[in-house]
């Protein structure tokens, strides 16, 4: 706790301006080494006997290396995280009426990959200290139209994916056997559970490399891993016009320059992640003496990887004075906050058209009031791997200030 004297001389300095965000547009940071690759890769390319595609040595390469860092056989590179979701849901070859369980608190792009590919969403409630799938929940919405359970690595923690793959194996559909288990891990590249990485467990796990991503490539990208080979063999034809197939496909791959990117990225990704770790271990000593806020939880079993600072307030201040809160830290400190993520069902659809939410409306009468409550109380606090201790000390100073503002009305 930073005592009130201290934390006025702290908060005495020039607030940030532009604010900080919540969830910087940054996630990881580059290197010279990361540049030089750019450039390498992009004057090889510029022999009109070589150009930048199709399945480039730099893409083959980088595969191997990511495969080779989550403990998988495989690895496939596309072009984005939603772009793997969406494969997730056609490997399943969803038909009408198939339902797919995926936990409330969450982005869109997983629920909306369910509903693009026909299929029915199930929300499941989540385990308030983790953020994570509450697997008693989830099993508790499992039907015989149940084909998978799709868990999310919220904000850069695992899911408790063995206890989530032993409902699956316990809950066989009646048709296809075993549920799948699909991890979604675009928050969580690099954390661990238990004795493996991140996207080892399950049937597959996908990942993100946008810019804002714990590693990134040149704003885009993304990859799924299994250690299944008939899905690695689809997955590859759903990237390239179908491969080799013969099914359905188009073009979903990353690019040459991205892969050369990527495979600077993923061996510096460990040394990132220690970076940030130790902003959040550091900032959760600072506020660990603030009753009022519940601090993000990692269990002895896990490596979380902080991409979100995630904090709770109180129950009595869900909603509207969580808001007022989350206000005062921007407009007096600089330090912007976001909500990521409430019920997804909530806040999906265009602001000025309420009536259309297809998330919503495809899923009306679910009712899932642990997540409507956790969605009024959550904030997260910016965070990022190249954060000074000064600011990181601000942002703690600032967060204390709004609190016991909170506390006095």
């Amino acid at each position: 706790m930073i005592e009130t004297e201290a934390r006025k001389e702290i908060l005495s300095a020039e607030k940030p301006d532009p604010p900080l965000r919540g969830e910087p547009y940054l996630g990881g940071y580059y290197t010279e080494e990361e540049i030089d690759a750019v450039v390498r890769t992009m004057r090889e390319s510029m022999d009109w006997h070589v150009g930048f595609g199709f399945m480039t040595q730099e893409i083959l390469d980088f595969e191997e290396a990511f495969a080779e860092f989550c403990g998988t056989e495989f690895a496939i590179s596309i072009n984005g995280a939603g772009t793997g979701l969406d494969m997730a849901m056609m490997a399943l070859d969803l038909e009408p009426g198939d339902e797919v369980i995926v936990p409330a608190i969450n982005f869109k792009a997983a629920p909306l990959s369910i509903v693009g590919q026909g299929g029915q969403v199930v929300w499941c409630e989540v385990d308030p200290r983790t953020l994570q799938a509450d697997p008693s929940d989830v099993e508790s919405r499992i039907t015989p139209r149940t084909r998978a359970i799709y868990p999310v690595h919220m904000n850069g923690l695992s899911a408790p994916m063995d206890d989530l793959l032993d409902i699956a194996d316990r809950n066989p559909h009646p048709v296809h056997g075993p549920l799948k288990v699909i991890g979604d891990a675009a928050r969580a590249c690099g954390g661990k559970y238990r004795d493996t990485r991140i996207g080892k467990k399950g049937w597959m796990t996908v990942f993100s490399f946008h810019t804002q991503k714990l590693m990134t490539t040149l704003g885009e990208g993304g990859a799924v891993t299994t250690d299944d080979p008939e899905l690695a063999r689809r997955l590859r034809g759903f990237r390239q016009f179908g491969g080799e197939t013969g099914e359905w496909g188009t073009n979903y791959k990353i690019t040459k320059v991205q892969a050369a990117v990527g495979l600077v990225q993923v061996r510096r990704l460990d040394e990132m992640l220690a970076k940030r770790r130790r902003i959040a271990h550091k900032r959760t000593e600072m506020l660990a003496e603030v009753p009022e806020l519940t601090l993000p939880y990692e269990p002895p079993d896990c490596m979380h990887t902080y991409y979100l600072y995630t904090c709770l307030v109180p129950k009595e201040w869900a909603g509207e004075k969580r808001d007022r809160m989350m206000q005062i830290l921007e407009d007096e400190y600089g330090v912007g906050c976001v909500v990521a993520n409430p019920p997804v069902y909530e806040g999906h659809g265009p602001a000025d058209r309420p009536d259309r939410n297809i998330l919503r409306d495809s899923t009306a009468g679910q009712t899932l009031p642990i997540s409507d409550e956790l969605g009024m109380r959550l904030f997260c606090v910016p965070i990022q791997p190249l954060m000074t201790d000064e600011l990181n000390e601000y942002i703690c100073a600032a967060v204390i200030e709004a609190v016991e503002r909170m506390k006095a009305e």
